[in-house]
């Protein structure tokens, strides 16, 4: 019951107002939050954390509850908490920069995105862009040169016609020459991986 302690030591110099509404969180908080604390503990147990960061984690836990519930008091409470710990449990992570094995199994098991791709996806990466590479060198140079332009620089027609110092028409018959030279190579990835007809 030290949360509610700590919440009665913070009262002190309040308005009347401002008091009722502490008490009214103190007893949602009571009530609502602290029967969810075997929850709490046990999710936090499956990190692989000490006890004494799993005790400190508990109080952040409650800490932000508390400061989320002054602006607008979370229902279901349950689901809120343990978005609350994941997310702490996952920052922690990510500023220690060591992820051990239990965590990394129990953060599998939530279902998280990774922003690094595995290294199927780099490998497949890397074999694309060789074969655009090829593609795009055995295009004859000014569709070669507009297809970079327009593709890698992200240039209007315009301004490729006036970087180049040549019409609007004839960037739009280059880049039709490149872009179907890169269509037929995807068509053909296309085809390979369907398969015969």
């Amino acid at each position: 019951m030290s949360e509610t302690t700590e919440i009665h030591s913070g009262q002190a110099g309040l308005t009347a107002g401002e008091g009722a509404i502490a008490r009214n969180l103190e007893h949602w908080f009571v009530d609502e939050v602290l029967p969810l604390e075997a929850s709490l503990m046990q999710f936090l147990r499956r990190s692989g954390r000490s006890a004494a960061e799993i005790l400190d984690l508990r109080q952040e836990i409650y800490l932000r509850i508390c400061q989320s519930a002054r602006q607008q008091i979370p229902h279901p409470v349950k689901p809120f908490m343990l978005s609350i710990a994941r997310n702490l449990l996952i920052d922690q992570m990510r500023r220690d920069h060591v992820i051990l094995i239990d965590a990394v199994t129990e953060l599998d098991a939530l279902n998280l995105a990774t922003d690094q791709p595995g290294p199927d996806r780099v490998a497949i990466a890397r074999d694309e862009l060789r074969k655009l590479r090829v593609v795009l060198e055995d295009l004859p140079p000014r569709a070669r040169e507009v297809v970079m332009l327009r593709r890698l620089d992200g240039l209007s027609r315009r301004e490729i016609a006036a970087r180049m110092g040549i019409a609007e028409k004839t960037v739009s018959e280059h880049l039709t020459v490149g872009v179907r030279a890169l269509a037929n190579l995807l068509y053909s990835e296309f085809e390979i991986a369907r398969g015969p007809k």
